[in-house]
């Protein structure tokens, strides 16, 4: 007879199992859906292609089978690395200056009255409105993507930021003076840690606008990568490889923020323990 302890090993993995089953739940049933939908003649294939022709687009794009997807034919690594590449050039260089003057805002009241108005009026300008200046600027290359994405991921971190300081627990911070710190001990090894989830918050924000915004400048500014061979299949009316690129932004923003979610649970260890004794307590 089987003991409950003998069943105890197999359970975390039937439990992950079944979490990654329920995740797979949706999409499962849009796909079919759109499949049942394409094929029921409703619409031409050609404007709505099916899920199974997409698919074949981007095998073909990714592995270059039978150049059905013609220029683009196993070219897929190099657009996705061209994209990729601008995603976090800029995002990179948004998270260091956000999370810098994010900090400096929150922190000095002097940063605060000469920094954040003219950040704040900066902020509501749409990305996208930068383009022609952006253009004229930088030329037609990566720099013009680069500053697009910089843009566009810069005010979530810095707003995050700004917030994770504010909100800093005041009892936190007369217990550091109390034990002597000084202001740059209070603000490195008290602030700054108890900022952290508002401002891993904000670069996951961020890293989904830096996806966004390096398509929005690769339609206009730039001639490769996935938002380009997204633009320019739509004006030779290749739906699937449209379809076909939406899905690779899409799949890539998601493993961004895996890999965000994944430095934010290391990073954050201390916050999951404490929030663990909390609950046991």
């Amino acid at each position: 007879m089987t003991s409950v302890t003998d069943l105890s090993p197999a359970r975390p993995a039937f439990r992950l199992t079944v979490q990654g089953l329920e995740r797979l739940v949706v999409p499962a049933l849009l796909i079919a859906g759109w499949e049942a939908f394409a094929r029921s003649g409703m619409l031409p294939p050609a404007l709505l292609p099916a899920p199974s022709a997409v698919l074949h687009a981007l095998g073909d794009w990714v592995f270059g089978f039978d150049e059905t997807t013609q220029t683009y034919s196993g070219h897929w690594l190099r657009d996705a690395l061209a994209s990729a590449l601008r995603v976090f050039g800029g995002f990179a260089l948004a998270s260091l200056l956000g999370i810098l003057a994010g900090v400096a805002i929150g922190w000095s009241r002097l940063f605060e009255k000469t920094l954040e108005p003219t950040l704040q009026m900066l902020r509501p300008i749409p990305p996208v409105s930068w383009i022609p200046l952006a253009i004229i600027w930088f030329g037609i290359a990566d720099k013009p993507a680069i500053f697009l994405v910089f843009l566009g991921a810069f005010f979530p971190v810095l707003m995050n930021s700004i917030h994770g300081v504010k909100t800093v627990d005041h009892n936190l911070v007369r217990a550091g003076a109390m034990m002597g710190a000084n202001g740059r001990q209070m603000l490195t090894d008290i602030v700054l840690p108890a900022a952290l989830p508002s401002i891993f918050a904000g670069l996951r924000i961020a890293v989904g606008s830096a996806w966004m915004l390096t398509v929005t400048a690769e339609m206009v500014a730039v001639k490769s990568g996935l938002g380009y061979v997204l633009w320019d299949s739509y004006y030779f009316l290749r739906y699937d490889i449209v379809l076909a690129a939406m899905i690779s932004i899409g799949l890539l923003g998601y493993l961004s923020d895996l890999g965000l979610k994944a430095i934010m649970a290391r990073t954050l260890r201390w916050q999951q323990t404490t929030t663990v004794q909390g609950r046991a307590g």
